[in-house]
C-alpha cells in the first residue's frame, strides 16, 4: 500500500471514531443511545474515622428521565454498615423515594427496609459531594433529637460533613438538570 493510501485510510479511520464517539456523546449516557437518566447517585466509600470504626456507605439511586421533574419517583437502594471499634456492628438498608443533586452533590432518602437498628420503617437522608477520591457525606440522623420520633421530609439531610477514607471514595453524582418552560 502506498503512503499516500495509508495516510487515507488513516484519516478516514480517525473521522469514523471520532464521529461514533461524538454521536454516542449525543445520544446520551445510557446503552442503545437514548436519553440519559436525569440523575443518580452510585458508589461505595468507608467514612474516616481515626478511632477506628469501620463504616461503609453504598448507594444505587436513579431518576429516570421521564421522570425529570418528579424526583420523589427515583429508584433504587442505599445502605449503611458500621462496626464499631469494640466489634459491635449496626446496619440498614433503605428504599429510595426522593433524589435530587446539583453539580457533584447529592441528596438522597428512603425509608429503611431492613436493618438491626430504631430505624426500621423510618425515613432517613444522606447527603454526598463528589469529589472523586475525597469525597465527603453527610446523615440526617446526626443531632440530639432520638432518631425514633424525627418526621424526615423526603429530599432532605444534613451537609455533607463527614470525609471519607483516603483511596476509597468511589461516589459518582450524576447532575440533575430540570427542564422548565419558557417564560412567555
Amino acid at each position: 500500500m502506498n503512503r499516500r493510501t495509508k495516510i487515507a485510510a488513516l484519516g478516514l479511520a480517525l473521522l469514523c471514531t471520532v464521529g461514533v464517539a461524538g454521536s454516542a456523546g449525543a445520544l446520551g449516557d445510557r446503552a442503545g443511545g437514548g436519553p440519559r437518566e436525569a440523575a443518580a447517585l452510585t458508589g461505595t466509600a468507608k467514612l474516616y474515622r481515626p478511632a477506628g470504626d469501620d463504616i461503609t456507605f453504598t448507594f444505587d439511586a436513579h431518576l429516570a428521565a421521564e421522570d425529570t421533574m418528579d424526583p420523589e419517583a427515583a429508584t433504587g437502594t442505599f445502605a449503611f454498615r458500621h462496626v464499631f471499634p469494640d466489634g459491635r456492628s449496626a446496619r440498614a438498608t433503605a428504599r429510595v423515594d426522593c433524589l435530587i443533586t446539583g453539580g457533584k452533590v447529592a441528596v438522597v432518602t428512603g425509608v429503611v427496609t431492613d436493618s438491626d437498628t430504631p430505624f426500621t420503617g423510618k425515613r432517613v437522608g444522606v447527603s454526598v459531594h463528589d469529589l472523586g477520591r475525597h469525597d465527603r457525606l453527610g446523615y440526617s440522623w446526626v443531632g440530639s433529637e432520638p432518631e425514633e420520633t424525627k418526621k424526615l421530609p423526603k429530599c432532605m439531610s444534613a451537609a455533607p460533613f463527614e470525609k471519607v477514607r483516603g483511596g476509597t471514595g468511589d461516589f459518582r453524582v450524576l447532575p440533575w438538570q430540570p427542564e422548565y418552560p419558557e417564560a412567555g
